[in-house]
C-alpha cells in the first residue's frame, strides 16, 4: 500500500501524506464530495478533480496488486519462482507488463510445443539453437519414434522431428517479455491501424465508407475514429489490422521488420551455416503464427481502451454540463410535449415542480384546432399564473413554438416561452419511478411534466433519468458499461453536491445521490417528510429510519433548509463546524444570525483568528464565504437561445445565414449546434475560433448560446455545416468543413443527437399566421 501511495502521490505531483490521509478517508466509506468539501486540512486541500483521479488510480493499481499477488503465487505453487522472476513481477508497472512475465507459466491447453516436449524433442531445439553449425536433418534422425503408447508422442519422420523442435523454439520465443516488450513498443511506435471493406459488404455498410480502406498511425488515432472501425468491425462490414506503412509494395519474400527484430533478440542470423535457414523459418513462423496475432490483440485492446476512456470523458464533461445548466428557477411553468397527429400534451406545474393540470391540444396539422388550442393555453396561464412555458424540442416543436409564440402575443401574455431539449423525457416517462409518482396520468402527460420541471431545475430532473439516456455522449454502447456507469455516477454525485438538495422539496432521486445517502435512505427521508411534515432542522435527519451517525455526517452539509428553525440549516456550513460560527459571533459580539450576508463585516475577517486543532484555514475561509451568500447556486444565470423566426426546417437554410443556436453536444472532433430545424449542425474543430483548437471543450461547452454561421447544407443527408467564426465565407477551404475520416462519426453523432427529434410526418408548413387564425376565430364567436 505503501508502493501504491507513493505511485499515485508522484502522478498527481502532490506529497504522499495526502494521498495516505485521503486513501483513509475512502476506506472509511467518505465520498469525494465530501472529502473535497470538508476535510481540506486532511488532505492539504485536494479539490474534486485531484481526488477523482486519485480514486480511480487506486482501483486500478488495487487491482494490478491483486493480480500481481495471484501471479507470484501460481508461479511458486509450480516450483518455478526465482528470486529475479520475483524481482521482475515486483518491479513491473503495468498490467501488459505482468501479463509477460507470467505467459510462460500460465497454465495453458496443451500445446504443440508441449507435446514435442513430451515426444523428447527439446533436446533437438536446443542443439539447432545453440549450434547452427548442425545439420537439421542428420540431428533429427536420431529422434525418430514411434514406440510410445500414446500416439501423440509418435515423431514418424524428419519433418515431424523437425517441426516438433520449431514448435518448441516458436513458443519459447513468443513466451519472451523482454521480446514482446520491445515489439509492443515498436508497433505502438511505428504501427499503423488499417482497415478494409469486406468483400460484399459495400452496400450495407455504406455508413462506414470513410473506412473502406482506411490506415492511420496507432499513436495518432483518435477515440471516435477509432470506436467507429470497431463496430464497423463488430457489424461485419470492416476487416481491421495492424501493419506498418507500406506493406503492400514489400515483396512476400521480404522478411518483416518484426521478423529482423525476432532474429536480433534471440541471436539468430543467417550466416550459411546448414541449421541458419531452418532457424529463419523459426522465427518467420514465431512472427506470423504466434506473435503476430497476440500483439495485434494486445494492441486493438489498448486502443479500444484508449478511445473508451476518452469517450467516456467526452460523455462525462457533456454531462456535467448539462446537469449544471442554468435553473430558470421557480416559477408556475407549463410543460409542453409537441406531436402532429397524436397532439401536444400539456402539463402545468407550480412553482415547486407539482403538478396542477394536464390536457392535450392540437395546434398543429392534420387537425389544425389552432384557436381552440391557444383558448386552453391562455385559460391555463391566467389561471395558474404560468410564468414560463417549456416546449420539448421533437417532433412538431417548432410548429408549437411558433403556436405559443403567436398565443402569447395575442392574448397579451406575459409568460416566457422556452424551447427545452427533451433527451431521455421518453425513459422518465416509462420509468418505474415516474409510474410510482403519477400512477394515474398517461407516460405522454408524464414526459410534459418532466420537460416543465426540466425547465425549471434541470439538475432535480435529469437526476431521475438514466445518464446514458440524456443524450450527450457518442458510442455509449459501445464502451465499458462498467466503466462508463461508474464515471456518469461520479459526475452526476459532484453535480449534485455541488449544487445541493432542498431537503424538503427534493425527489428520492435526486436525494439518493446526495453524499452518504443510499436509495433505501433517501426513499426513508421522503416517508418521513410526507408521515411528519416538513424538517425543522438539520438534527432532525437523525430520526429518520437507517439514517446513521455516518450517513449524516456525510450528508447534512448538502442538505439545505430555507427556512429551517436554525438560519445555518440554509447554508452549506457542516453542522460539524457550527461551533466555528458561534465562535465568530462571540468574538465579534454578534448574533449569528447578524452575520449572514454581512459582506463588508465578514470580508475583513481574519481566517487564521477562529481556527483550531480541526478547522484550520481551509475550513474557516469556506465557512465566511457561505456566511456571505448562504446556499449559493453554482450554476450561470438563466438565458435561452432566440431561433431565427421562419427557419424551422432545414430547407429554409441559406449558406451565409447567422444564427443562434444552443450546443448539444460537444464531441472531440467540433460540437453540434441545435439551430431550431430539427437537425443540429456541427462546427467542426477547425471552425470553432480564429484560433488553433486543441480540445473543443476549452471554447464551447453544452448548453452555451451560440452565435453560427451557416456554411453548407445537404437537405438530402440531413448534414449542416457550421462555423462559429462568423467573418467565414461559404465555399472558403477550412470554413466548417470536416476532415476527412470525420464524415462518417459526425453522421452518427448527428444521428444520434438528433434520435428523438426526427420528423415523423410533414412540418406542417403553409399555414397563415397565428394572428390572423385567432381573429377570424374571434369573429365568427361574435
Amino acid at each position: 500500500m505503501l508502493d501504491i501511495n507513493a505511485r499515485i502521490a508522484e502522478e498527481l505531483n502532490v506529497r504522499p501524506q495526502q494521498v495516505s490521509a485521503t486513501v483513509a478517508l475512502l476506506d472509511e466509506g467518505a465520498t469525494v464530495p465530501f472529502i473535497a468539501r470538508y476535510r481540506k486540512e486532511v488532505t492539504g486541500a485536494l479539490d474534486d478533480t485531484q481526488l477523482r483521479t486519485l480514486e480511480e488510480r487506486l482501483r486500478y493499481l488495487r487491482e494490478m496488486e491483486e493480480r500481481r499477488a495471484a501471479i507470484l503465487k501460481s508461479i511458486d505453487e509450480q516450483g518455478k519462482l526465482t528470486p529475479e522472476l520475483a524481482e521482475q513481477i515486483n518491479a513491473a508497472e503495468t498490467k501488459n507488463r505482468l501479463e509477460d512475465l507470467y505467459l510462460p507459466y500460465k497454465p495453458k491447453r496443451r500445446t504443440k510445443g508441449q507435446i514435442a516436449i513430451e515426444a523428447g524433442l527439446e533436446p533437438l531445439a536446443d542443439a539447432l539453437f545453440n549450434d547452427p553449425g548442425l545439420n537439421p536433418e542428420e540431428e533429427a534422425q536420431q529422434y525418430l519414434n514411434t514406440d510410445n503408447e500414446d500416439a501423440s508422442l509418435h515423431v514418424k519422420d524428419i519433418k515431424a522431428a523437425l517441426d516438433g523442435a520449431k514448435f518448441i523454439l516458436m513458443e519459447r520465443f513468443a513466451e519472451d517479455a523482454e521480446l514482446l516488450g520491445k515489439l509492443r513498443d515498436f508497433l505502438k511506435r511505428d504501427g499503423q491501424v488499417k482497415s478494409r471493406v469486406l468483400d460484399g459488404k459495400e452496400e450495407e455498410g455504406a455508413k462506414f465508407r470513410d473506412y473502406f480502406e482506411y490506415a492511420e498511425d496507432w499513436s495518432k488515432v483518435p477515440s471516435h475514429r477509432a470506436l467507429a472501425i470497431f463496430r464497423g468491425r463488430n457489424e461485419g462490414v470492416l476487416a481491421i489490422s495492424i501493419g506498418l506503412e507500406g506493406d503492400e509494395e514489400r515483396p512476400a519474400t521480404a522478411g518483416h521488420p518484426c521478423e529482423s527484430m525476432i532474429a536480433k533478440h534471440v541471436d539468430i542470423s543467417d550466416q550459411g551455416r546448414p541449421a541458419d535457414k531452418w532457424l529463419a523459418e523459426v522465427v518467420r513462423w514465431t512472427w506470423r503464427i504466434k506473435l503476430l496475432t497476440t500483439l495485434e490483440t494486445d494492441l486493438m485492446g489498448e486502443l479500444r481502451e484508449k478511445a473508451e476512456e476518452e469517450a467516456i470523458k467526452v460523455f462525462s464533461r457533456n454531462l456535467k454540463d448539462l446537469l449544471l445548466a442554468a435553473p430558470a428557477g421557480q416559477k408556475a411553468t407549463i410543460g409542453l410535449d409537441p406531436g402532429l397527429r397524436t397532439g401536444v400534451k400539456v402539463a402545468v406545474v407550480d412553482a415547486t415542480g407539482k403538478v396542477l393540470d394536464h390536457t392535450a391540444i392540437y395546434p398543429n396539422p392534420p387537425q389544425n384546432r389552432t384557436a381552440e388550442s391557444a383558448a386552453v393555453i391562455a385559460a391555463l396561464c391566467t389561471k395558474y399564473d404560468v410564468g414560463l412555458i417549456a416546449i420539448g424540442n421533437g417532433t412538431a416543436s417548432r410548429e408549437t413554438d411558433k403556436f405559443v409564440g403567436d398565443t402569447l402575443k395575442h392574448f397579451k401574455l406575459s409568460a416566457q416561452k422556452v424551447m427545452v431539449n427533451e433527451a431521455g423525457a421518453s425513459v422518465y416517462s416509462a420509468s418505474e419511478f415516474a409510474a410510482r409518482e403519477f400512477p394515474d396520468l398517461d407516460v405522454t402527460i408524464r414526459g410534459a411534466i418532466s420537460i416543465a420541471r426540466r425547465l425549471q431545475d434541470p439538475l432535480a430532473e435529469l437526476v431521475k433519468i438514466e445518464p446514458k439516456s440524456i443524450g450527450v455522449g457518442q458510442y455509449q454502447h459501445d464502451v465499458s458499461q462498467t466503466q462508463l456507469a461508474r464515471s456518469l455516477d461520479a459526475v452526476v454525485e459532484d453535480c449534485v453536491n455541488g449544487v445541493g438538495a432542498e431537503l424538503n422539496s427534493a425527489s428520492a432521486p435526486l436525494l439518493a445521490r446526495v453524499s452518504g445517502l443510499s436509495n433505501s435512505i433517501a426513499a426513508n427521508i421522503v416517508t418521513y417528510r410526507d408521515q411528519n411534515g416538513a424538517f425543522k432542522s438539520r438534527a432532525q435527519l437523525k430520526e429518520v429510519p437507517r439514517l446513521g451517525p455516518k450517513a449524516f455526517e456525510q450528508a447534512a452539509g448538502f442538505l439545505r433548509i430555507n427556512n429551517g428553525e436554525n438560519p445555518l440549516d440554509k447554508s452549506g456550513v457542516h453542522p460539524e463546524a457550527y461551533v466555528v460560527v458561534k465562535r465568530i459571533a462571540e468574538k465579534n459580539g454578534r448574533e449569528i444570525n447578524s452575520l449572514i450576508g454581512d459582506s463588508a463585516f465578514l470580508r475583513k475577517l481574519n481566517p487564521a483568528d477562529y481556527t483550531d486543532e480541526k478547522f484550520g484555514v481551509p475550513t474557516v475561509t469556506d465557512i465566511i464565504a457561505e456566511l456571505e451568500k448562504p446556499g449559493r447556486d453554482p450554476r450561470p444565470e438563466f438565458r435561452t437561445a432566440k431561433f431565427e423566426e421562419g427557419v424551422e426546417e432545414i430547407k429554409d437554410l441559406r449558406p451565409g445565414m447567422i444564427l443562434e443556436g444552443t450546443a448539444t453536444n460537444v464531441t472531440n472532433f467540433g460540437a453540434f449546434v441545435d439551430i431550431g430545424v430539427h437537425q443540429d449542425g456541427l462546427v467542426h474543430i477547425s471552425a470553432l475560433s480564429d484560433k488553433f483548437v486543441k480540445d473543443p471543450h476549452e471554447v464551447i461547452k453544452a448548453g452555451d448560446i451560440v452565435k453560427v454561421k451557416v456554411m453548407e447544407v445537404d437537405v438530402a443527408r440531413k448534414r449542416i455545416g457550421l462555423s462559429m467564426r462568423l467573418s467565414d465565407e461559404p465555399g472558403e477551404q477550412g470554413s466548417g468543413g470536416v476532415k476527412k475520416g470525420d464524415h462518417r462519426e459526425s453522421r452518427q453523432a448527428q444521428r444520434h443527437n438528433n434520435r428523438n427529434r426526427q420528423q415523423q410526418g410533414g412540418q406542417g408548413g403553409g399555414r397563415g399566421s397565428m394572428g390572423d387564425l385567432l381573429a377570424a376565430a374571434m369573429k365568427n364567436k361574435k
